[in-house]
């Protein structure tokens, strides 16, 4: 069985943070959300991954390399411009054979990993096994439509009217049945070649489509808001460790991680909280579901429920919260200006100002 990883996106939901970045790369927690899936594919006992890349290509082959430090081997399958999952699976189709194979998409986040999916269709083999979640608003994902067997009947990508509120989340597993179903199916109104309808001709045709409804937490990190999210659940999980310097002015309270290099001078750090190597957190606050990366620099400041990517300053500027901020970003105060009113006020007018 082999893995087929999607990082060729282009991110518009993360922009101005992936005009420069892959949005594959973005860091939870001080690592990047494709990482997350990639180890989730080895733990599974995955070993050979395809990865589909795109404008990032450099990117994603510089941090991902050869696939040995997560225990795989990667092999890397351009894909000229994202016209969708389907057709992903056909540019992959020399590389996937006629070997079975999970499809992850890679900004997607899954706790607990896929090991028992995984084993499940590697036990019952259907055509194809999709994984489905309860979603408040469904318009925005592909939803399927189960019969009171729970049987798959139906998919919709990304309906007006939705018949249930079961999306479908990033990973997909496949026979080679796949491949003929994505060659008969023709580009959406959105112009891409869906996933959804190749599987729903399997359904039509009368192939074996099953699914899971997963318990667990599910997020797509395509915006901001989601990957403040994922970020906050993802540091739930974090055990206190202090490798840096943290000197006697300082106080850490609750789950703190300071990464080896870092420095915490007269400041205090309320966890969950990762600061990392060789950032300075200095005469400041940093507050719960932070994640600070390495190489930044904190000073007289506040920064709760934030992501701060590397190499990035922040100095007396107050209170940050509920906030993404990319590499090599400088937030400083702004000049003091004058205190002025700048009033247009008809005739007989009355105006109180407060001074």
């Amino acid at each position: 069985m082999k893995a087929l990883v999607l990082s060729g996106g282009a991110g518009t939901r993360l922009r101005p943070i992936t005009h420069t970045s892959a949005k594959q790369l973005v860091p939870v927690a001080n690592k990047a959300v494709l990482f997350y899936g990639l180890e989730a594919i080895a733990a599974a006992g995955v070993t050979e991954v395809g990865v589909i890349v795109g404008d990032t290509a450099d990117e994603i082959r510089a941090a991902v390399g050869d696939g040995s430090r997560f225990g795989l081997a990667v092999t890397y399958i351009p894909q000229e411009r994202p016209l969708g999952l389907a057709h992903a699976v056909m540019v992959a189709r020399d590389y996937l054979g006629d070997d079975d194979f999970v499809m992850y998409l890679g900004d997607n986040f899954i706790v607990g990993g896929i090991t028992e999916l995984v084993d499940e269709f590697r036990r019952t083999r259907p055509a194809a096994q999709i994984l489905l979640t309860r979603v408040p608003d469904p318009r925005a994902f592909g939803v399927a439509e189960l019969d009171a067997a729970g049987q798959v009947v139906g998919l919709e990508e990304k309906p007006d009217r939705p018949k249930s509120d079961l999306a479908l989340v990033g990973v997909y597993l496949f026979t080679p049945a796949i491949h003929a179903a994505v060659r008969t199916i023709r580009p959406s109104r959105r112009g891409e070649l869906e996933i959804t309808h190749a599987v729903q001709r399997l359904i039509d045709d009368g192939a074996d489509v099953r699914s899971t409804i997963i318990k667990g937490y599910w997020k797509d990190t395509g915006n901001v808001v989601d990957m403040l999210e994922v970020n906050r659940t993802v540091l739930e999980g974090l055990e206190t460790r202090i490798d840096g310097e943290v000197d006697e002015a300082s106080e850490t309270v609750g789950r703190v991680v300071v990464e080896a290099g870092a420095r915490i001078v007269g400041s205090r750090l309320v966890g969950p909280v990762v600061i990392g190597a060789g950032t300075e957190v200095r005469d400041s606050y940093v507050g719960p579901f932070t994640s600070v990366a390495e190489n930044c620099r904190i000073t007289d400041s506040e920064l709760e429920f934030s992501i701060v990517l590397r190499d990035s300053s922040i100095d007396g500027v107050g209170r940050i919260e509920n906030s993404l901020i990319g590499r090599h970003v400088e937030v400083t105060p702004a000049p003091g200006v004058p205190s002025a009113h700048r009033l247009v006020l008809g005739d007989h007018s009355k105006v109180q100002i407060h001074t």
